[in-house]
C-alpha cells in the first residue's frame, strides 16, 4: 500500500490521483547499508546532482581542515563553489545542516561506525530533508530505544505535512495517529479516531459481523438441505436458487479466517522462592561503567521489565543473571530448581540451514508440552506455520516469522524462568497482544527487555531502570507508572550527536518535576500553535458550507419541501454560523 502511495508500484486496475507538484518521501523499513559513506553524503542523496556537489564540497573541506592545503585542492574548491552557486546549492546545504543539527547527527561520521539506532536516525533525516508534503514511514521505530522513540514522536507531532505510517508500536499509534486505515482481506477501511477508539469500534464491528455470519450459516444450512432433498427426489431444481447457493458457498469461503497464535507454555517444575540474588555487583567494559554496586533480589513469580537506552548494559545484566557472564565484583547467587528458557534478540539459537521442524524437534517428531506429546508440525501450526513451511529452511523466513519460530522453540521447553530480550521485534499487533496474555497468565518468573512501552505496561509488575552512570533503580508498576512518577531519560541525551556518556552529577540534576512541567508547557504551546495554524482552513470550509446553505434556502424549490426538512436546513445554518463565531473567538484567544 505504501509503495502504491509513493508511486513505486502501479495498480493492476483503477486510478491513483495525486495533486500536481506533490512531494512524497518514504522511509523504508530496512536500515541504510553500512559503508564508508559519510552521514552528510547519505542525507544529501535525495537531491541527486546538487547533493553530489555538496557532498564533494563537504569532503574537500574536511580534507583541507585535517591536512595540508594544496593548490589543486583550492582549485577544486573554487570550481565546486561556482557550480554550487549556479545550482543554488547553498540553500540546500543550509537545509541539510539544519536537519543534521535537529537529529543530532555528525555529518563527518561514516555509516559503518554507527549503531542500528543512529543508522535509523540517518534514514529518517534523509527521508525528511526534502520537506515532503506526504511522509510515508514503514516501521520507523525499528532499532530505536525508548528515549529515541519519544524524541521521534515529537518530530512526527511537529511535522506540518501528512503522515502515513505503518507501525506495531501501539503507544506511537495512540499518541500520533488521528485516523486508522485497516487492511483486512484485501479491503481498506478508514476510521477517523485514535487507536484505542478504533479498537473498540472494530471489536463492535466484528461482533456484528459474527452475528451476521451466524444468520448466514443458518440460511446456508437450510439451502444445503434443500439441494440434497432435491437430488434425492429427482425433482427439477430451481436453477436460480442453485446459483444463489453457489454464491453463498463462495461468500462462506471469503469469511474472515482467525489466524491467531495459539500460545501455551510448559511452566516446568516449581523453582525456589529466590530466583536470583545480586549483592554489590559491578561490571565495566572499556572503562565504561555499565553496572555499579547493584543489590537485587528476584523472587518466584516476578515479572520484571529492564529499561534503558541502547548500549546501557541491559543484555549484559541478563547474561550476569543467567550466569553466562561474570561480574567484575560482587556476588551472584542463582536460585534452585531453575529451568531457564532464553529468547535472544539476535536469534543465535536458530540455525539458518536447519528446517523449521528440526529447529523445534532437535531430530524428534514430537515435543512434550505439560506432559503431553504433540507432533512438531501440529505445534508449529499453533504459531501460524504451514506444513510446507515446517519443511523449509529457516533462512527463507522473514524477520517476523523467525521471531515466531523463536517463540515456538522457547515455549516448547519446560521452563520456570523466561528471559526475553526484545521479543516484540517484527511481531504484528495481534501476536503482541496474545503474547502479553500468555506472560500475564504464566506461573513462573519473567525477565523482559523491550522498547515497546505498551508491552511493558501490560506485562511488567516492576521495572529495573538504568538511571545512568551504572546506577539501577527498581520501580513498581509499568512504564506509564514510571513516567507518572517523574521518570525520564532526558539526562542521557544532554550532549549533541550521541555523546550520551556524560551523566550529570546529583548537584547538576534538575528535579524530575521541573522536567515534567517544562515538557508539559512545551507540548501545550505546540498544541496551541498547531490549533492556530489550522483555524484559517477550518473557517474557509465553514464559510463555504454557510454559503451553500444560503443558496439552498434562496432556491424557490426550497419552500416546496415539507416544513420539517426546511427547519432542518435552517438549524444546520444556525449551527454553522454559531460555530463560526466560536472559531473567531478562539482565534482571538490564541493570538493573545
Amino acid at each position: 500500500l505504501l509503495r502504491l502511495l509513493a508511486g513505486d508500484l502501479a495498480p493492476d486496475e483503477g486510478m491513483i490521483w495525486r495533486e500536481t507538484g506533490l512531494k512524497v518521501a518514504a522511509l523504508e523499513q530496512s536500515l541504510p547499508l553500512s559503508s564508508t559513506l559519510t552521514v552528510f553524503d547519505a542525507v544529501s542523496r535525495p537531491f541527486q546532482n546538487v547533493g553530489d556537489l555538496l557532498a564533494e564540497y563537504h569532503r574537500v573541506v574536511v580534507v583541507m581542515e585535517t591536512g595540508s592545503i594544496e593548490q589543486s585542492s583550492l582549485d577544486d574548491l573554487e570550481n565546486l563553489q561556482q557550480r554550487i552557486d549556479h545550482a543554488d546549492g547553498w540553500t540546500l546545504s543550509h537545509k541539510i545542516e539544519s536537519v543534521l543539527d535537529q537529529f543530532e547527527l555528525d555529518g563527518n561520521a561514516t555509516l559503518n561506525t554507527l549503531s542500528g539506532g543512529w543508522l535509523r536516525r540517518v534514514a529518517i533525516a534523509r527521508s525528511m530533508v526534502t520537506e515532503p508534503d506526504v511522509w510515508l514511514l514503514d516501521e520507523p521505530t525499528n532499532h530505536l530505544d525508548i528515549p529515541t522513540i519519544e524524541w521521534f514522536q515529537r518530530v512526527l507531532l511537529e511535522f506540518d505535512g501528512t503522515l502515513v505510517f505503518i507501525t506495531h508500536d501501539r503507544q506511537l499509534m495512540q499518541n500520533v495517529a488521528t485516523s486508522i486505515v485497516d487492511l483486512d482481506r484485501g479491503r481498506l477501511s478508514r476510521w477517523d479516531c485514535d487507536y484505542h477508539t478504533f479498537l473498540a469500534r472494530r471489536a463492535h464491528q466484528l461482533e456484528v459481523e459474527e452475528a451476521h455470519n451466524r444468520e448466514f450459516d443458518r440460511r446456508l444450512q437450510k439451502e444445503e438441505a434443500w439441494i440434497r432433498q432435491g437430488i434425492k427426489a429427482r425433482r427439477t431444481r430451481n436453477e436460480g436458487r442453485v446459483r444463489s447457493l453457489e454464491k453463498m458457498r463462495e461468500a462462506r469461503k471469503q469469511r474472515r479466517v482467525s489466524g491467531k497464535l495459539k500460545l501455551d507454555v510448559d511452566a516446568g517444575h516449581r523453582s525456589g522462592q529466590i530466583v536470583n540474588e545480586l549483592e554489590n555487583v559491578s561490571k565495566s567494559y572499556d572503562d565504561k561503567v555499565l553496572i555499579r554496586d547493584l543489590n537485587l533480589i528476584i523472587q518466584r513469580g516476578d515479572r520484571i521489565g529492564i529499561l534503558g537506552p541502547n548500549g546501557c548494559g541491559k543484555s549484559t545484566l541478563l547474561k550476569i543473571l543467567l550466569g553466562r557472564e561474570t561480574p567484575d565484583q560482587g556476588r551472584v547467587k542463582i536460585g534452585t530448581n531453575l529451568e531457564i528458557a532464553y529468547f535472544d534478540q539476535v536469534r543465535d539459537q536458530i540455525d539458518p540451514d536447519q528446517t523449521v521442524a528440526e529447529t523445534i524437534g532437535d531430530g524428534r517428531d514430537y515435543v512434550s508440552i505439560n506432559g503431553n506429546n504433540t507432533h512438531v508440525v501440529t505445534w508449529l501450526s499453533n504459531f501460524l506455520f504451514t506444513p510446507a513451511q515446517a519443511r523449509s529452511p529457516v533462512r527463507v523466513l522473514s524477520g517476523g516469522e523467525q521471531n515466531r519460530l523463536m517463540l515456538a522453540k522457547l515455549f516448547s521447553l519446560p521452563a520456570n524462568l523466561l528471559v526475553m530480550d526484545e521479543p516484540t521485534n517484527d511481531l504484528d499487533v495481534e501476536s503482541l497482544e496474545l503474547l502479553e496474555e500468555l506472560l500475564v497468565e504464566y506461573q513462573g518468573t519473567v525477565l523482559l527487555v523491550t522498547h515497546d512501552r505498551a508491552f511493558l505496561d501490560n506485562v511488567a509488575s516492576s521495572l529495573l531502570v538504568f538511571e545512568g552512570n551504572g546506577i539501577l533503580k527498581e520501580h513498581v508498576g509499568g512504564y506509564s507508572d514510571w513516567v507518572a512518577a517523574g521518570g525520564s531519560f532526558d539526562h542521557w541525551f544532554q550532549g549533541k550527536r550521541g555523546q550520551s556518556d556524560t551523566i550529570p552529577t546529583s548537584e547538576q540534576e534538575v528535579p524530575a518535576s521541573s522536567h515534567t512541567e517544562r515538557k508539559a508547557d512545551k507540548r501545550a504551546r505546540q498544541k496551541r500553535e498547531r490549533e492556530l495554524a489550522s483555524l484559517p482552513d477550518k473557517l474557509d470550509k465553514l464559510e463555504e458550507r454557510i454559503a451553500l446553505l444560503h443558496e439552498k434556502i434562496a432556491d424557490p424549490r426550497f419552500f416546496q419541501q415539507p416544513g420539517d426538512q426546511q427547519q432542518k436546513v435552517r438549524d444546520q445554518l444556525a449551527d454553522a454560523e454559531s460555530e463560526r463565531e466560536t472559531l473567531f473567538t478562539r482565534w482571538e484567544e490564541l493570538e493573545g
